[in-house]
């Protein structure tokens, strides 16, 4: 056995890979490897990780940087290839809607197929199908049938057959945006969550926007905890702003009483939602704490009043929320069980700039810059926690968020002193900078600092 360990970094050394990462800094959140390595990868799998360098077709000088996981974003709404370029130059390599999530589940996953820059999946949404069954006339959240009215018996039943099938066809969970659809009534949200629990998939829930947020996510975890369903929270941050203390506390006494309640957060101190939906509904004011001046319409840079505002209501569009402070960013990101995700929105160019620049903002701003955090917390947060959330019932996600032998060659090579985000509120879409390298599978999609649009490498992601 001796003998062999003896021969190992030869043989490795004698061997040709497809491509070679020379002399990067390897940091794996898994095993805690943080050195100077060399990573051999053979079709989509890293075959190699050696302490000497390695032979490659492709050769990669790494010197400098640091090779880790792609990131993973649990919940990005942009599903376009506008979208995943910008997710490519922000160090991700696979992106998924989980909070609104999908439906049809199987019609969506097929007009993705070898059509994809980075990797993509979805949740089976319960925002989808209640717009459907319901007959409501909003593009992507309710805007009036699924968001002013109660369903009806059959209504709920219909809805709940929908969430069901794409449950069945392989959807991510449960997506679940209760803050869209105020008129669901408390039982017909524990229904689903009772639902989520025979397949054995996470709800990944919006909480009802109540302007309390303590019993908001008091609801929510008492339907986990009598549905036995697994929760995630999503941007937490967002949800529960000057409440962000109160609300992590709820999270991990959840967790420490035997729940599987997990939580996100994305750097901003802004949101963004559409205008035309029932988070902006008569008294949003007192829910959201917001002012009229709070609000910012990204497609003219424009901040609203009350004729702006009813102006851009009726029209419909996305808008951005300034509803939360440097402090309580800085707050949940320290946390070590909270998780890193975008909430990206961009369409068209017009959007927010967490879509473009979550990742990049993480590790300039807040690991290098402000130190709230170290690189390795930041990495660990933005892939391997990910990647946990979904491996009990996706295989796939197994092999992602590490960088060993075996996993999927689903890395990103970045400059730890220089990386950092471009996009602003007022022009959201700007490539972050600093990602070198970024492949999927095995296939560059950002090669020396440029995107290749042309690339298709990225797979679908489903539960089995």
């Amino acid at each position: 056995m001796r003998f062999l360990l003896c021969l190992l970094p030869s043989l490795l050394a004698a061997q040709t890979y497809d491509i070679v990462l020379q002399h990067g800094r390897v940091m794996d959140p898994e095993s805690g490897l943080d050195a100077v390595r060399s990573v051999g990868i053979t079709g989509s799998k890293i075959a190699a990780i050696s302490a000497s360098p390695l032979r490659g077709k492709v050769e990669v000088d790494a010197t400098g940087l640091v090779v880790a996981p792609g990131f993973i974003d649990l919940h990005q709404h942009s599903q376009t290839l506008e979208a995943a370029g910008f997710k490519a130059m922000d160090g991700v390599t696979t992106a998924l809607e989980l909070e609104v999530g999908v439906s049809p589940v199987s019609e969506w996953y097929a007009a993705r197929e070898g059509k994809s820059l980075i990797n993509f999946g979805a949740s089976s949404g319960h925002i989808p199908a209640r717009m459907a069954v319901m007959h409501d006339s909003g593009e992507f959240l309710p805007r009036d049938a699924a968001t002013n009215r109660p369903a009806t018996p059959e209504e709920q039943k219909t809805i709940e057959a929908a969430v069901k099938k794409g449950l069945d066809e392989g959807g991510l969970g449960m997506g679940l945006g209760i803050t869209y659809t105020p008129t669901a009534s408390p039982g017909e949200i524990l229904n689903l969550f009772y639902l989520a629990a025979e397949f054995k998939r996470p709800v990944f829930v919006h909480m009802r926007a109540s302007g309390d947020v303590v019993r908001s996510l008091q609801e929510v975890i008492a339907d986990a905890a009598v549905s036995g369903a697994s929760l995630h929270v999503v941007h937490l941050n967002s949800a529960a702003m000057r409440q962000t203390p109160e609300a992590l506390r709820m999270v991990e006494g959840a967790r420490l009483r035997g729940l599987d309640v997990t939580t996100e957060s994305y750097p901003y101190i802004a949101g963004a939602t559409r205008l035309e939906s029932a988070l902006f509904d008569p008294g949003w004011q007192q829910r959201q704490h917001l002012e009229y001046s709070d609000l910012l319409w990204p497609a003219t840079g424009e901040r609203l009043n009350p004729v702006l505002f009813e102006r851009y209501r009726k029209q419909g569009g996305t808008v951005v929320m300034f509803s939360n402070t440097e402090e309580m960013i800085r707050l949940i990101l320290a946390q070590p069980r909270v998780m890193i995700a975008s909430d990206g929105i961009l369409e068209a160019g017009v959007g927010h700039p967490r879509a473009a620049g979550t990742y990049a903002r993480l590790l300039g701003k807040y690991v290098r810059e402000e130190k709230v955090l170290t690189l390795m917390e930041a990495i660990r947060k933005s892939s391997l926690m990910p990647a946990q959330r979904l491996q009990a019932f996706s295989p796939a996600m197994r092999q992602k968020g590490r960088v060993k032998i075996g996993a999927d060659a689903d890395l990103a090579v970045f400059d730890p002193n220089t990386v950092i985000d471009k996009a602003t509120y007022e022009k959201p879409a700007q490539y972050s900078e600093g990602f070198r390298d970024v492949l999927v599978g095995g296939v560059f999609v950002v090669r020396d600092g440029k995107l290749q649009s042309d690339a298709r490498p990225g797979q679908g992601i489903r539960a089995r």
